[in-house]
């Protein structure tokens, strides 16, 4: 009987590890597993996108407000195109924001930081953001500097 029971809290405590660790694996990489909300879709165009990808978190005042659903190049601007899509219930972000792509940390993930503009009007579903700004080459940086490229 003894054995019994400490076969049962040994399966127990093995089931609980594995689902911390499925916990943990989808905390990791963005993924939930409650369906998402409503959203709407807009856009912005960066010449450098550097390391974006689906699923990245957009945010606006260290509050997540969205993800990124695509990012591609855009065969006649030969721009990076980020399709965005934002929760519905930020629905009143003004038309004017900008949208910056950031690191978290020094070497962390990147995502795209809204900063908001002040227009009356806001962003809807097809939009476009007008203001960007790309993100940070740090390897582009170092090798203008070395070659002497980056003080003038």
């Amino acid at each position: 009987m003894a054995q019994r029971t400490t076969d049962i809290i040994v399966g127990l405590f093995i089931l609980a590890g594995g689902a911390a660790l499925l916990v943990l694996a989808l905390q990791v990489s963005g993924l939930t597993l409650r369906p998402g909300g409503e959203t709407y879709s807009v856009q912005a165009y960066f010449n450098d996108a550097g390391g974006l990808s689906p699923r990245a978190k957009v945010s606006m005042a260290g509050v997540t407000v969205g993800r990124i659903r695509e990012v591609k190049l855009d065969q006649e601007m030969f721009q990076a195109r980020v399709v965005i899509d934002i929760e519905e219930q930020y629905d009143s972000i003004p038309a004017d924001s900008s949208a910056i792509i950031r690191t978290s940390g020094l070497l962390g993930e990147q995502y795209i930081d809204i900063s908001p503009g002040g227009d009356l009007e806001s962003l809807a579903d097809g939009d476009t953001f007008y203001e960007t700004q790309s993100a940070l080459n740090i390897e582009r940086m170092i090798s203008n500097f070395a070659s002497g490229q980056g003080g003038e």
